[in-house]
């Protein structure tokens, strides 16, 4: 089984925000797969389904971001979970809006959810970076997550989603790598391959004009009277 969870805020205020990312990716995701309705379990909101073969429990911590770890920790103490039966979606300041990256450990880059996830079932989780981009300043981080998207990223952000959602059966098999390309791909198509030039086909004999036939050189002596 695979834990899949993504990262927000309760409420219908938030639901906008840069940093309920990671919920918008997940309720695609259990969307499109057809999963089960939401029930109220581990501190969070839960969905059961299946993809590419493996059973999955999609899980929306609704403890407020900082806490995510209780709610991921239920779930991986009752269901007997390793980290690496966890997969992580959230937003990343660090990567431009459009852009995803996959990641197994590492630190927490300043992300609350993470750094509590962590905290509670260890580092060695895969993560699902999100791109968001950065405003630039440090001091102005907080309002910057804590804001909905712009109308422009909104569309740059459910480009990702679909993408995401589309290569989800690469993720669960493991192929991190493939899931990244496919998303690329999809997000970024290769121009059309030109056509080969061909040269033109040569007419068939049967539709040729037939040569014009050269008249006969008259006998020697012959020829019309001066």
């Amino acid at each position: 089984m695979l834990l899949l969870v993504g990262l927000g805020n309760p409420g219908p205020k938030f639901a906008g925000h840069r940093h309920n990312f990671g919920f918008m990716a997940l309720d695609e995701i259990a969307r499109r797969y057809g999963f089960g309705p939401w029930r109220g379990r581990f501190a969070g909101a839960a969905a059961d389904g299946e993809v590419a073969g493996m059973r999955i429990l999609a899980l929306k911590p609704m403890t407020r971001m900082n806490l995510s770890g209780r709610s991921v920790g239920d779930a991986v103490r009752f269901h007997k979970l390793a980290p690496a039966d966890v997969t992580v979606l959230y937003d990343e300041l660090d990567l431009v809006p459009g852009k995803m990256r996959v990641k197994i450990g590492g630190g927490h880059g300043g992300h609350n959810g993470i750094r509590d996830i962590a905290a509670r079932i260890g580092p060695d989780f895969r993560r699902v970076r999100l791109g968001i981009g950065h405003p630039g300043d440090r001091d102005r981080v907080t309002g910057y997550v804590l804001h909905d998207f712009t109308k422009a990223e909104r569309r740059t952000a459910g480009a990702l989603i679909d993408a995401v959602a589309e290569a989800l059966p690469l993720l669960v098999g493991g192929d991190d790598n493939r899931f990244m390309t496919k998303v690329s791909q999809t997000l970024n198509p290769p121009p059309p391959k030109p056509e080969p030039k061909r040269d033109p086909k040569p007419e068939p004999d049967s539709v040729r004009e037939p040569a014009p036939e050269k008249a006969a050189a008259p006998p020697a002596g012959e020829g019309d009277a001066g």
